[in-house]
């Protein structure tokens, strides 16, 4: 037998094995036409632990980070993994015991509720929605499909393999709903993890351990003023940002809502948080930095081409299942909470509010896997894969978590002029950051993520007095979640 039918053979064993254990733990949970949305978005708040902590971090860990963060091919990278741990500890402290004290389905659903205005929760929810359609899911399926060209060096287009993806990913999306998607995203979980750091392994000893040769600003932790991460920025906007991903993102909190109460979520949300100390900083810089010694720079094409030269032949088929396994995941992940988003945020507000759910969610999979194919040409054309995401998501994430900061601390606000925070603080973010811009600045896009949250809230509070004359009241000292309960 030919090593390519090996390949293929192990990976399809593989993927197979997988989704029949994913079945065999979901089937017997049904769905209620009472709680169908619970049940489709939630899981029925059944996740334990176990699944919450394996959930998230599958749908965080896709080939976009495997990828993008050791096509940089340094070091500096790890450090949006480790000031990922904070962004967790504080989900798991202040964002999740206020979601579950609202009941609520999305993280918009608490600004409806803070707000008492079903409009800030469409128009917040729309921006979700559209970061999500034209920046993560493109990102990930094109990631993906460019690992598996470069690992398996083969000569297929990437478009084709990038279709197989979507497609697949969209089916699965479809019949699965939450439960099945963070099922699988565990068990994938644990292949994906445990070959990742085989790679490590396997790639320090084709270097014997010898990092010597690799330039120094390639091993640094601190970074200089034209480096991705210069140091002044971790302590500045980068903490911003990872609360705002961590603790709004719809796509990573919906995973911990669907535990059967706060502790359980808690505690998944710590085990994730663990994953992200001790394993993930790792397997997201050393294969990068180890393939520049070996090829030079070759951005990113580096994950995929060091695999598949240090990996034995007949593992390969396992690697191939797990990434494809961490691609769909996280694809799966991105099109559920956005139909999710799209179903109880805008659709059941205006237009229909018993729709039928799997339907609607078939539509709505349809839209976005379309766009998806369509904008993957574009990040095609891109430098680095996960320099682009991260200024991109400075259009929306500071905007966004304003209204948040604004919500929590503050009664006695006027949505709209939550809203119209919102809409400066995109306009902004994007005049000062692309080049195309007359206001473009050199100053880095980190250091204008706090400025763009702190005009926003300013600006958002200054509106609530000036034109909607009310004065916003401060919270006071005590928790989010008993100030929530009073207003």
């Amino acid at each position: 037998m030919s090593d390519s039918m090996i390949q293929v053979l192990v990976f399809a064993i593989v993927t197979g094995l997988i989704g029949l254990f994913t079945y065999l733990k979901c089937r017997n949970q049904g769905r209620s036409e009472q709680t169908q949305n619970k049940e489709y978005f939630l899981a029925g708040g059944g996740l334990t632990w176990i699944f919450v902590a394996g959930s998230i971090t599958l749908t965080n860990l896709s080939t976009d980070q495997l990828v993008g963060m050791n096509g940089n091919q340094m070091a500096l990278l790890v450090w949006w993994e480790l000031a990922a741990i904070i962004g967790l500890i504080l989900l798991a402290k202040v964002f999740i015991p206020v979601y579950y004290k609202y009941n609520c389905t999305t993280t918009t659903e608490l600004l409806e509720k803070r707000y008492n205005n079903k409009h800030i929760r469409a128009v917040i929810g729309s921006l979700f929605f559209t970061g999500n359609a034209l920046i993560y899911m493109p990102a990930v399926i094109y990631s993906g499909s460019l690992f598996m060209q470069t690992m398996f060096k083969v000569d297929i287009p990437l478009m084709y393999i990038a279709t197989a993806f979507a497609i697949v990913g969209a089916i699965y999306a479809f019949f699965g709903g939450l439960r099945a998607v963070a099922v699988s995203d565990t068990y994938n979980g644990l292949l994906v993890l445990g070959m990742a750091i085989l790679v490590v392994f396997l790639a320090l000893n084709a270097i014997d351990y010898d990092f010597s040769g690799i330039p120094q600003e390639r091993l640094t932790l601190i970074g200089g003023p034209d480096s991705p991460i210069p140091w002044p920025t971790l302590l500045t906007g980068m903490i911003f940002i990872q609360m705002f991903y961590w603790g709004t993102n719809q796509t990573i909190t919906q995973r911990a809502m669907a535990a059967p109460n706060v502790k359980e979520a808690q505690k998944g949300i710590f085990a994730a948080a663990g994953i992200r100390l001790l394993i993930v900083p790792a397997i997201v810089v050393l294969p990068g930095i180890i393939s520049y010694k070996l090829y030079g720079d070759i951005g990113d094409a580096a994950y995929g081409r060091i695999v598949g030269d240090v990996m034995p032949t007949w593992l390969t088929g396992v690697f191939a299942a797990a990434m494809a396994a961490a691609v769909l995941s996280t694809y799966n992940s991105l099109l559920n909470s956005s139909t999710a988003l799209y179903v109880c945020d805008i659709h059941e507000a205006y237009f229909n509010k018993e729709p039928s759910v799997v339907k609607l969610s078939g539509y709505v999979t349809l839209l976005l896997t379309s766009l998806t194919l369509v904008l993957v040409p574009i990040y095609q054309q891109a430098d680095s894969i996960i320099n682009l995401l991260q200024q991109l998501n400075g259009l929306l994430s500071m905007p966004i978590f304003s209204i948040f900061v604004v919500g929590l601390l503050f009664k006695n606000v006027d949505a709209r002029a939550g809203i119209a925070a919102v809409i400066l603080g995109v306009v902004m973010y994007g005049m000062l950051t692309f080049e195309s811009s007359p206001l473009h600045t050199t100053i880095h896009y980190i250091h204008l993520m706090p400025v763009t949250l702190f005009v926003c809230v300013a600006f958002a509070l200054t509106v609530n007095k000036v034109v909607f004359g009310l004065n916003a009241q401060w919270a006071g000292k005590s928790s989010a979640i008993d100030n929530t309960v009073k207003q």
